[in-house]
């Protein structure tokens, strides 16, 4: 129940805001050219003819293909925060970073005229973008870096160089979005640090996320894809056989993590270094046995608080936060992923 409560194994919302604007965005593109002018993001409109809708209609749909391309993709990489915060959460953020958003466009954009002379106002990229900007805080902050492949001797791939890569497109594809990334970043960073206490003002109320929840969820939710899907195709063999061992040392720590929870509901006494060696560790098949038995000598691993707070911010008690990123070896995913399926 609390798996589906938190979204676990949907993600409607992401997968609302990756079809609708996108499907939109073709049709104004292709078939509409002419209603196009209904959808621009026009500041100087905005201040001087009062058109205060174009501060909704201006910042949903985007008229520029390459931004469509480029914002769905990251919002099908971001619907990862929808699964583990769940969709209230997640849109509570969106909505918070939208708004906060277009007061920080007007005073960059005021700023950038009165510093350089640039007008700016009738320039700007229009769409869903600014919140697209504003999850790279969050994804910066809670995802853990993974190393993939190293290349080039220092340089290495991680699981998070692709989207930073989207990223650095979506900045360069015009030639003032780079406003909007900022105004975005800004307000991720106040909305992600509850900066002024934005989030107790700026956020989906319960009975707005029931209805939407009701009525829109069945349209767009999807089943959690199967474990052999997730299985993602690498650069080599290696990297393929590399993440095949790592989707099977999680699963045999989720099944020795449930029984764990089941001898401590019994009030039996728990060897963590017993139960969980560093799997982590094992980087290829050919794991030897003393070194096992090494690892299991070992002291206890250190835990990392800032982790640890994480955890306990999502609801769950410290005792348990320490237990699974121990039995994680440090993983906050994988720790994630402990609590909430058992």
């Amino acid at each position: 129940h609390l798996s589906r409560l938190l979204g676990q194994n949907k993600a409607p919302l992401s997968k609302g805001l990756l079809l609708v604007p996108s499907a939109l965005s073709l049709l104004l593109a292709l078939l509409l050219p002419h209603c196009q002018r209904f959808f621009a993001y026009d500041l100087q409109a905005i201040k001087d003819d009062f058109q205060i809708w174009r501060l909704i209609c201006g910042r949903i749909i985007c008229l520029d293909l390459k931004d469509t391309f480029c914002s769905s993709l990251l919002i099908y990489n971001f619907r990862i925060f929808e699964r583990r915060y769940g969709s209230r959460k997640f849109a509570s953020f969106l909505l918070g970073s939208w708004v906060l958003s277009a007061l920080v466009d007007f005073i960059l954009v005021e700023a950038v005229w009165y510093s350089f002379g640039i007008a700016a106002a009738g320039n700007l990229p229009s769409g869903f973008l600014a919140p697209v900007f504003a999850l790279f805080v969050p994804f910066y902050c809670s995802i853990p870096r993974v190393q993939v492949a190293q290349i080039l001797g220092p340089l290495s791939i991680t699981n998070k160089t692709l989207i930073y890569i989207l990223g650095l497109q979506l900045f360069t594809s015009g030639s003032y979005i780079w406003i909007i990334a900022i105004s975005g970043l800004i307000s991720g960073i106040c909305y992600n640090s509850k900066m002024f206490q934005v989030h107790r003002v700026l956020y989906v109320p319960s009975w707005m996320a029931k209805f939407f929840s009701r009525t829109l969820e069945p349209i767009f939710s999807s089943s959690e894809p199967t474990a052999e899907a997730r299985v993602g195709m690498g650069a080599t063999v290696d990297i393929q056989r590399q993440q095949t061992m790592e989707l099977l040392d999680r699963q045999l720590m989720l099944s020795q993590f449930a029984q764990v929870r089941r001898q401590r509901q019994q009030g039996g006494m728990i060897n963590w270094n017993r139960l969980f060696p560093p799997l982590r560790q094992r980087r290829n098949v050919n794991y030897q046995d003393d070194r096992r038995s090494e690892q299991q000598a070992s002291p206890p691993l250190e835990v990392s608080e800032e982790q640890v707070a994480r955890l306990m911010e999502m609801g769950f008690s410290r005792g348990d936060a320490l237990e699974a990123l121990r039995a994680s070896n440090n993983d906050l995913n994988v720790a994630t992923n402990f609590l909430l399926q058992h």
